[in-house]
């Protein structure tokens, strides 16, 4: 009735912008999800800013976290790990909160970074936050999603057993919702911990199924990084065939909203079949490519990819070369938490690599590992 009398928009009248000014808002935000989507990850990082720095947005609550929450991702998409992690803590406890479903892409998007950035505990402790509390909420696609990626957590911090018996909690929910998104994610992550607890057929059985739920259902995305990972469980088995599905994989990349260190994997998984069929120069320049493309906040990576970039040369014959990028590897090493399996398997994978350049700094690096171990 206001706004019939004043001859205004109720729009305006609600929140103090007009219809066309909410329109514009409205389409910026579709264009800047869009260019996400499409692989844009900097202009639709640029786009989200400039929606955030618009006065018109800050009495929207809805349209300012769902602008905070796509500048989030592509500044994750762009490496920035930090950033995005500041800004989703942020989001987590918004006032208002988000709604249900926003939040667990919220904490599902936040745990993820504190993967890739090495801290798991908080990793951890954002998604038992939403999984393991008090009231258990009702297994839904977005909360199995999550608990594969808390699952991918346990795992990159060595705690198998939790992870084995976390799985197969998963892998029953998901068949009890019977949807797609569901057992997409709990089998994906499902696969990588019964590769590393030795069951690899089983493995392999999980992944294939994954992969085929994906192919007809799935989003370009995560089917490009899930047919990366099926690859990586193949790679000691069959590295010709590994090695066609990371090319496929890393074309369909280039297409998505893929972040550095999705690219980064891709290439190492690259580097790494090369080197297995015998192709030591190729895998030298995948993997300086892929170390080239990160910084040393994603140490988990990098350590990997340097590693591969030693193997590849020392597989030249180039020892002093080799010797400089394992000396680099294990600067990143310091920076990982002691106790914890990334650090000893990362010092085991140095003292592999080091004995063969330098007997006693690779005694060393294995005395590290065992300390990393606990022993």
């Amino acid at each position: 009735m206001l706004a019939t009398k004043l001859d205004c928009s109720l729009t305006y009248l609600v929140n103090g912008v007009t219809a066309d000014q909410m329109e514009e808002l409205d389409f910026s935000l579709r264009y800047a999800a869009l260019a996400l989507e499409n692989g844009e990850v900097a202009e639709a990082r640029r786009r989200y800013a400039e929606l955030l720095a618009n006065d018109n947005i800050a009495g929207l609550v809805t349209l300012r976290q769902q602008a905070e929450y796509g500048y989030a991702l592509a500044t994750e998409a762009c490496g920035e790990l930090d950033e995005a992690i500041e800004t989703l803590s942020r989001l987590r406890v918004a006032d208002p909160p988000p709604t249900p479903e926003r939040r667990v892409a919220i904490v599902l998007a936040l745990c993820r970074c504190y993967r890739d950035r090495g801290q798991l505990f908080h990793a951890v402790e954002v998604a038992e936050d939403v999984l393991a509390g008090p009231e258990r909420p009702v297994w839904t696609d977005g909360l199995v999603e999550l608990g594969a990626t808390l699952l991918g957590a346990y795992f990159v911090r060595g705690d198998l057993l939790r992870a084995r018996q976390f799985s197969a909690e998963l892998l029953a929910a998901a068949e009890s919702l019977g949807s797609p998104r569901a057992n997409v994610a709990a089998c994906w992550n499902a696969a990588v911990v019964a590769q590393c607890t030795g069951h690899v057929e089983e493995s392999l059985q999980l992944i294939d199924r994954a992969l085929a739920v994906q192919s007809e259902y799935g989003e370009p995305r995560n089917l490009a990084r899930l047919r990366i990972q099926a690859a990586a469980l193949r790679l000691p088995h069959d590295p010709a065939e590994a090695r066609d599905m990371l090319r496929r994989a890393r074309r369909q990349l280039s297409e998505t909203s893929a972040s550095t260190v999705d690219f980064a994997w891709v290439t190492y998984y690259l580097a790494q079949a090369e080197y297995l069929l015998g192709n030591a120069a190729t895998a030298a320049e995948l993997a300086r490519e892929a170390t080239d493309a990160l910084d040393d906040r994603t140490g988990a990576v990098r350590v990997e990819t340097r590693l591969m970039l030693a193997n590849a040369l020392m597989a030249q014959g180039r020892g002093q070369e080799a010797r400089k990028e394992l000396a680099l590897a294990e600067e990143l090493l310091e920076k990982v938490p002691v106790r914890s399996a990334t650090a000893a398997g990362g010092w085991m994978n140095v003292a592999t690599a080091m004995e063969r350049v330098d007997v006693e700094a690779g005694v060393a690096a294995y005395q590290r590992a065992l300390a990393c171990a606990g022993l």
